[in-house]
């Protein structure tokens, strides 16, 4: 009967079918994914470090800062630390990031070697949606505008610094006195606001400004700019530097002048390489934008936009004037 054939035992499924359904099943539940054999876990963001002249102490010091701080947050990203050679190599620097964009980081922190030119491969970063913060030197923003891009800096007023510690000098000179600047490169926007800041404090005093010249952040070509102002302008009495490389540089050719107890020098970074200077009096005073913290803050910045999925205002960070007597002892 047609009952009958209807009541007949199926055929039992073998057991390895009844654990496929199982996984099956389980796969259906709520955060169930591809299993991770690794014992990795999920990967840490990659944030790289891309710097200007590791030949300056200051970018050392500030490279030295961020993996210290990688170090201390082991679990929460991984560093990728770079700089260029020259602080002029601006093609260097471009070939740098796109490295990055090529090795898909999830964030860049750069200071720029040129406000302008490392914009269309920052753009390009941001494009293929790579997190970008600019720090220490900030980006031309007319030239951001016209890029349609928007970038947080986080960094020092280096304005404020450069007028700080032009302050501290005209103290020690007189309405009428002559002194020359060593700017920092062109198309640099840290070296024309200091420049600035330089100017701010020089003015109202009544100083003379003689020359203003490009030592382009290094000690060799300040050595010789500072040389042949000091040919040209035997009544000079001081030097104003944009960073303490371009300090040393003035300081060695007032040596070799035989000037270096007439003519006084002020810098920019507190590397450690003008401490014993300041200690002596060769170099009057200098800014400390604190370098060891400058990249960390970047990275934060970083981590925090990756985050929560929103851009941070800029940030500014402290600068603060060093001289002998506030000079903190190792």
């Amino acid at each position: 009967m047609r009952t009958e054939a209807r009541t007949h035992p199926a055929t039992p499924r073998p057991a390895w079918t009844a654990a496929l359904l199982l996984v099956a099943a389980a796969c259906l539940l709520p955060g169930c994914g591809p299993a991770d054999t690794s014992g990795a876990g999920p990967a840490k963001p990659r944030i790289a470090l891309v710097m200007k002249s590791l030949g300056n102490e200051f970018f050392l010091t500030m490279e030295n800062g961020a993996r210290t701080h990688q170090q201390a947050h082991a679990g929460d990203y991984e560093l990728l630390a770079n700089g260029i050679k020259d602080e002029r190599d601006v093609a260097r620097q471009i070939d740098l990031v796109e490295q990055m964009i090529a090795q898909r980081v999830d964030a860049i922190v750069i200071a720029p070697a040129d406000s302008q030119a490392l914009i269309p491969v920052c753009k390009k970063a941001r494009d293929a949606g790579i997190i970008v913060v600019n720090i220490d030197n900030k980006f031309d923003a007319a030239v951001l505008a016209q890029a349609g891009l928007q970038l947080p800096f986080v960094g020092p007023d280096n304005r404020k610094g450069a007028r700080l510690v032009g302050e501290h000098l005209v103290k020690q000179l007189q309405p009428g006195d002559a002194v020359a600047i060593l700017e920092g490169a062109p198309n640099t926007f840290n070296g024309e606001q200091r420049k600035l800041g330089f100017e701010d404090a020089i003015q109202p005093a009544g100083l003379k400004l003689v020359s203003s010249q490009s030592g382009f952040w290094q000690t060799k070509e300040a050595n010789l700019a500072a040389a042949a102002i000091i040919n040209e302008h035997p009544d000079l009495k001081a030097f104003l530097c944009a960073n303490d490389d371009m300090a040393l540089g003035a300081v060695a050719a007032l040596r070799a002048a035989g000037r270096l107890e007439q003519v006084k020098v002020v810098g920019y970074d507190n590397i450690s390489a003008v401490q014993q200077l300041l200690k002596e009096g060769r170099i009057l005073a200098t800014i400390d934008q604190h370098a060891d913290q400058l990249a960390v803050f970047g990275i934060e910045y970083a981590l925090e936009m990756r985050r929560k999925g929103a851009q941070p205002a800029d940030r500014e960070t402290p600068v603060d004037l060093i001289t002998a007597e506030t000079l903190v002892q190792p």
